[in-house]
């Protein structure tokens, strides 16, 4: 039976700061990035109004989460200082907390930039580096009783493209994200407050994004939500031969399997083509997990 359908039976419960989440279905998570130069849609959305703006369609359109971004991570990007990143960040949180009822995200390595995010209406830390990239993170985190996305990734943003290797991606990611999770445990995140994500075109060549996306019930069966995040990323375009504005198609098939695989939540830039996607891959992946064969005339 298919980690997915499971979960469909019997619901994988999910706490953020105040509220729990029953994963009955994926749910959509809406990406608002404000920054200059992230990957698709940098500084369209710099400006609280637009992203508030933006952030209503995305809601409007059925996203469950808000994940906000002010520092990109696309392969070869350089890192951002923690001013900055607080100034881009902080008055966006705080308008769409206050225009949105939907739980918000902050995609931040930084601990004092969460620390901000939080107290401006944050409620989930999207941490790229699974909390390695600042010690302090983790207590923010668990003194804040916020949900933590820890995720993996090879290398830097600035780096991680450059011909990253593994020996076994599948079983390497699987074993870096259980022992994040331990630690992240040891340290008073509680367990039911933590989703792992395989970190998906992160340090990552194309064979070893199909490898993790092909495996990724290896990645659920760790116990916790499962957050991917394939939306018109660089292997689609290889994969495709289109530019990121033309991988709406190759994200819809990448998500209708990752729905297959057991994903619980899902990272996407276009969240209403996505939302029917999900839908179509669920129903069908019920069929699997029931064994029921359609009668045919």
């Amino acid at each position: 039976m298919l980690p997915c359908c499971e979960d469909m039976v019997t619901p994988m419960e999910f706490q953020l700061k105040g509220q729990r989440l029953r994963l009955e279905r994926p749910l959509l998570m809406g990406i608002v990035n404000v920054t200059p130069d992230s990957f698709f849609d940098g500084g369209r959305f710099c400006d609280p109004q637009r992203a508030v703006a933006h952030a209503l369609r995305l809601v409007e359109e059925g996203a469950d989460l808000l994940d906000i971004g002010a520092e990109s991570t696309r392969p070869g990007a350089l890192p951002v200082d923690e001013q900055e990143e607080r100034r881009r960040l902080v008055p966006v949180v705080a308008a769409v907390a206050k225009a949105v009822s939907v739980p918000i995200s902050v995609d931040t390595s930084k601990a004092e930039v969460a620390k901000a995010a939080i107290d401006a209406g944050a409620i989930m830390v999207n941490d790229v580096t699974a909390l390695r990239g600042d010690s302090a993170m983790v207590g923010v985190v668990a003194q804040a009783g916020v949900a933590l996305v820890l995720m993996h990734m090879q290398g830097t943003p600035d780096i991680m493209q450059h011909a990253p290797r593994y020996d076994d991606v599948v079983g390497e990611v699987a074993q870096f994200l259980a022992e994040r999770v331990r630690y992240a445990v040891d340290h008073g995140v509680a367990r039911d407050r933590i989703v792992v994500d395989p970190g998906i075109g992160f340090g990552k060549t194309l064979g070893h994004n199909l490898d993790l996306l092909a495996n990724l019930r290896v990645i659920a069966e760790l116990g916790y939500p499962l957050l991917v995040g394939p939306s018109r990323k660089g292997f689609i375009g290889q994969l495709t031969d289109q530019s990121v504005e033309a991988r709406g198609w190759g994200t819809a098939g990448v998500v209708a399997l990752a729905v297959e695989q057991g994903a619980n939540i899902l990272r996407v830039h276009d969240v209403g083509p996505m939302k029917d996607v999900a839908k179509v891959a669920v129903a069908i992946a019920r069929r699997i997990s029931a064994g029921v064969r359609e009668q045919h005339a």
